[in-house]
């Protein structure tokens, strides 16, 4: 199985192509505009299913399937979370919980990014277990933003999911530092002297020891239509 996820900056249906060579079976699209929209070019691959939530008809968050892995946003879901979607994806044998984040609410006087993830893990806390749980998509956080003193930064998260035995598939993969990663995951405004590190697929462990494939796209590759690079994952078994 292979997750992938990918912030296109708008317009995925025009985008659609350049991602879909990558062959995802689930596909988290930060920035996707409404399923009435997502008209796209003959001999694009359709999607199995789509779920979407946002506020803007051009600018939400998208969670596509492919290769028959369905999609169904549990009744759980809170609104006042923008854009983190608690998420059952089931193909065959295959059952787990996803949750679909794009960490942007303005609305939010207390955070408007890795507040939001912070706020929604703690809500969905009993939702989030040891196993079968993908957590992914553009968090908007590092821990070199770190606030001191200030509950629910970046670290936060990620010590409250690690006590979950819930890891990122990134950091575990290449042996990577929080807050000092090789592989930026965005050149803000495609400006390749402004790289940071932003979009995560954290898995429960049963996850994380079955990855075999853990990539972050170039910015050579992919600044001709987002400032973001997809962070692919894979699977076996």
């Amino acid at each position: 199985m292979k997750i992938i996820t990918w912030n296109c900056n708008m317009a995925f249906r025009k985008k659609a192509k350049f991602i879909l060579p990558l062959k995802p079976d689930i596909l988290v699209v930060p920035e996707c505009e409404h399923p009435d929209k997502l008209i796209f070019p003959d001999g694009t691959q359709i999607p199995t299913n789509i779920i979407w939530n946002g506020d803007n008809k051009n600018k939400g968050l998208g969670v596509l399937s492919y290769n028959n892995y369905k999609l169904k946003l549990l009744k759980i879901h809170n609104p006042l979370f923008k854009n983190i979607l608690p998420i059952q994806v089931t193909r065959d044998n295959c059952k787990f919980v996803l949750f679909a984040i794009w960490a942007n609410n303005p609305s939010d006087k207390d955070g408007p990014y890795v507040t939001q993830v912070w706020k929604a893990i703690n809500y969905y806390d009993k939702l989030i277990k040891r196993k079968n749980t993908i957590l992914a998509g553009d968090f908007n956080s590092n821990s070199i933003w770190d606030r001191p003193r200030r509950i629910g930064n970046h670290s936060d998260v990620v010590a409250y999911l690690a006590n979950k035995k819930i890891y990122s598939a990134y950091h575990t993969f290449h042996k990577q530092i929080h807050g000092k990663e090789l592989h930026p995951t965005q050149f803000m405004y495609s400006h390749q002297d402004k790289p940071y590190h932003l979009d995560y697929c954290f898995a429960s462990s049963d996850f994380i020891s079955r990855m075999t494939i853990v990539e972050i796209g170039t910015h050579e590759a992919w600044s001709h239509c987002s400032d973001h690079k997809p962070v692919v994952v894979e699977f076996h078994g």
